[in-house]
């Protein structure tokens, strides 16, 4: 039996030597080792079971084929194989993907429902493998899978920024100045030229079409496409190894835990970041000429938030046409957090050429209104409950422009002792601009004073400050 062993090991060892991948006649070779070995080793054990030594000296000289082993190893190099290509077919695809929203009726990009369907393919081919070890193996198989969708989460957020990517820079504190009567009609030329500059600059500034709005809202259809789709491929592994007749399949399913868990969260991380790229982009970038140049501009009542909202409106409508509904109120919630935070930073940082005077807070309230007005859309929109909770820092801050300059100043006074204590009494501190805006804040309403057109304001902010009338 020990010298069938040794002569069959011999052309065994030779016939793995010359194997490069796992095929059926592979396997069908390497099982049929495994059972030949067993039946040699139980014969030689049965024959010597009389001898000094209970037969340890045969089993000695009959070292191991290890025919598993060699299975597992072409099973994992086929493993390897399989998460190489998929990651190079990732790379050399999604550098070709335009996020074109008319590729298909879903809106999905074609690249992502291809590597979906690869993976499908891959686990398909992987139960099929002829071998007896898919529980021990099935874990590599998966984490391999896992980073290739991470992976490609990764790579179809780049370059689109982030929240903080589109916000413009503020400019430095400055306080009003009462012009001459005719200031007005001289900046209104100036602000139109300003706005037909900055209409030319629109949807050129990246210089490609893939991160325009359609296009990052296709990137976000993807990632929400490929987080549902996590879920059914975890479906289909636990059936494949439910179907298997290994003893071992109970054990692996249970010990599994959660699957796909890098690409999840990745898809979490990615759709927040898309959501809130594509609205700030829609806020600060694709409607800068109406907002941030064009928003109570020199003269508030001539420059109202009307031809904001009408070209707001156009770019709600493109996302709603355009995002899977699963996220489709996370992203119109994002554009209206975006759009809040864009009129706050028109009213308390929007530069020298704005100005308000307290009969101007009327005209605000109602501008805010109207822009919340928009959302809610007669019960069409986002939920009453949500606009109010978001709206809550605006509505907290909108009293300041109707309060009288006195009272700003005292309360600006009183809110500077206590952030700064008794060090603040002799000179004031010059607040830096804080985090988040809110009423009792030092730096908050030093911009309403900023922008309040009146002599108090002005000579305050000179004599304290010494804060220039212009940059």
């Amino acid at each position: 039996m020990a010298t069938l062993h040794s002569c069959y090991g011999d052309k065994l060892r030779q016939f793995v030597a010359g194997i490069s991948e796992l095929t059926p006649d592979t396997v069908q070779v390497l099982r049929a080792a495994d059972k030949l070995e067993k039946d040699l080793v139980q014969i030689a054990v049965e024959d010597s079971v009389d001898s000094e030594d209970g037969g340890k000296s045969i089993i000695q000289e009959m070292p191991p084929y290890e025919a598993e082993a060699v299975m597992a190893d072409l099973a994992k190099a086929w493993i390897r194989t399989r998460v190489d290509r998929l990651k190079e077919w990732i790379d050399r695809n999604l550098q070709q993907e335009i996020w074109n929203p008319q590729a298909n009726k879903e809106r999905f990009a074609p690249s992502a429902i291809e590597v979906l369907r690869i993976i499908d393919e891959t686990l398909e081919a992987f139960f099929m493998l002829p071998i007896p070890m898919h529980p021990c193996l099935i874990p590599e198989l998966k984490t391999g899978l896992d980073r290739c969708l991470q992976y490609y989460v990764s790579k179809s957020k780049t370059g689109c920024g982030t929240r903080i990517t589109f916000i413009p820079t503020m400019p430095a504190l400055t306080r009003c100045s009462a012009g001459s009567k005719f200031h007005g009609v001289f900046k209104k030329k100036e602000r139109s030229h300003i706005n037909q500059r900055r209409k030319s600059q629109v949807g050129n500034t990246n210089g490609d079409s893939s991160f325009g709005i359609p296009q990052l809202c296709v990137r976000i259809n993807t990632l929400q496409l490929i987080r549902m789709e996590l879920g059914v491929f975890e479906k289909r592994i636990i059936a494949h190894l439910g179907n298997l007749e290994s003893t071992q399949k109970g054990d692996v399913v249970n010990g599994m835990g959660k699957m796909f868990e890098l690409s999840a969260s990745a898809c979490v991380e990615g759709i927040q970041q898309l959501c809130e790229a594509t609205a700030y982009k829609v806020i600060f970038h694709e409607l800068s000429h109406v907002l941030w140049d064009g928003l109570y501009n020199v003269d508030v009542s001539s420059s109202r938030i009307e031809p904001f909202l009408q070209a707001l409106e156009q770019f709600l409508e493109i996302i709603s046409s355009t995002v899977h509904d699963r996220v489709r109120t996370r992203v119109i919630t994002d554009v209206m957090k975006a759009s809040f935070d864009g009129f706050l930073l028109v009213l308390l940082a929007g530069g020298p050429s704005r100005s308000f005077t307290q009969k101007d807070s009327d005209i605000i309230e109602e501008d805010f209104k109207f822009l919340t007005d928009l959302f809610w859309s007669n019960g069409d929109g986002l939920p009453a409950d949500l606009i109010d909770k978001l709206s809550t820092t605006v509505k907290d801050i909108l009293p300041l422009y109707c309060t009288d300059t006195n009272s700003l100043i005292e309360e600006f006074k009183r809110a500077t002792l206590e952030k700064y204590g008794s060090s603040a009494k002799s000179q004031l501190p010059l607040p830096p601009t804080s985090d988040k805006w809110n009423s009792n804040d030092p730096n908050t309403l030093l911009r309403v004073l900023c922008h309040r057109n009146d002599e108090t304001a002005a000579k305050f902010l000179k004599k304290t400050y010494n804060l220039p009338t212009k940059l």
